[in-house]
Formats: C-alpha cells, structure tokens, sequence
C-alpha cells in the first residue's frame, strides 16, 4: 500500500468527522444568533431607558418621541401634553377629580349596558323595557360628557391664547368629544 492510497477504515472516520463539524457549525451559528440577539436586545433597552430619561427631563410622555406628538400617548389626559408641566398637572387634576366625581354615573352607564345586553338575550324580547336601559345608559353617558367638558372649557378659560391653541391641537388630536377627523377624500 503506497502513501497516495487510503485504507477503507478511513471513509467511516471521514463520515464522522464531518457530522461532528456540522455540530460545531450549527452550535457556533446559534452561539453567534444568540450573542446577536442579546446584543440587539440590551441595545433596545438603552435606548428605551434613555429615551425615558429625556421625556422625563422635557415633560412628554413615557413612550412618546421628544418634541413630537405621542405615538402611544392616547386619552384626553394626554392632550395637555404640549403645556408646561404645571398648567398640564392641572388639566390631569381636575379631570381626574371629575372622573371620581362622575364614577356613579359611570358605573350606571356600565350597569346599563349590562342590562341591555341581558334583556337582549332574554328569550321573551321587551322592547319597552331594552329602550328605557338604553335611555338610562345614554342619559349616564350624557351626564359624565357633560362633566368633562365643562372641565376642559373651565381649563381653557384659564390658558393665555398661545396655550389654548397648543391644548386645541393636543384635543384634535385626541379620540373623544373634541376630536376632529379628517375630512373624507372626494372621488
């Protein structure tokens, strides 16, 4: 047997070693993707915490891009966002204290609901009695509007003109009773 010929024991070895390099490829390449992804992931969160610290220093909202409106900022509390801190602490008051004044009505208007739903269901349909539910509820739902407009119109007297138009685009752009949507495309 000459140096240039290989025994026929060796095709088994060669086998075998060959799978054992595809097991280190694929456990170097997960080691690599996991290495990737706690990078990526600690990255994420560095640039989250300073993105709170800066919202904490200039006043936005948590989760809301510096200077710009708040991506996730929804609500009518939000919409003072663009006021300076203490003029935008009592927007958040008073509405707060409106809400805990209005929870009776608000729990009336759920319990409503609730009502309406059940004499829905009922297998003996009452008309009279799902539309007088729905007066009730609607009457609830009413009233707790009432409440958090006359609050937003007492705020607002109080702003100088600059700051009512800032809180004006802050409630536009809100989902609620000063929202204003677009106008709708014409064909």
């Amino acid at each position: 047997m000459t140096m240039n010929e290989s025994p026929i024991g060796d095709a088994p070895r060669t086998t075998h070693l060959r799978r054992w390099l595809w097991a280190s490829a694929l456990l170097n390449l997960f080691l690599v993707g996991g290495i990737a992804g706690g990078t990526w992931r600690w990255w994420a969160h560095q640039t989250e915490a300073r993105s709170v610290a800066t919202s904490t220093q200039t006043g936005t909202p948590t989760g809301a891009p510096a200077g710009g409106s708040p991506a996730t900022a929804r609500g009518l509390r939000f919409a003072a966002d663009g006021l300076p801190p203490e003029r935008r602490q009592a927007f958040r008051t008073g509405l707060r204290e409106v809400r805990r004044e209005a929870a009776a009505l608000t729990q009336g208007s759920r319990e409503g609901r609730a009502e309406v739903v059940r004499l829905l269901a009922a297998p003996q349909f009452d008309r009279t009695a799902v539309e007088a539910a729905l007066a009730r509820t609607r009457a609830a739902d009413t009233a707790v509007r009432e409440r958090v407009e006359a609050h937003v119109v007492d705020f607002a007297a109080q702003l100088t003109p600059a700051e009512r138009q800032t809180l004006v685009q802050g409630l536009a752009a809100q989902q609620g009773p000063f929202h204003v949507p677009a106008s709708p495309a014409r064909r």
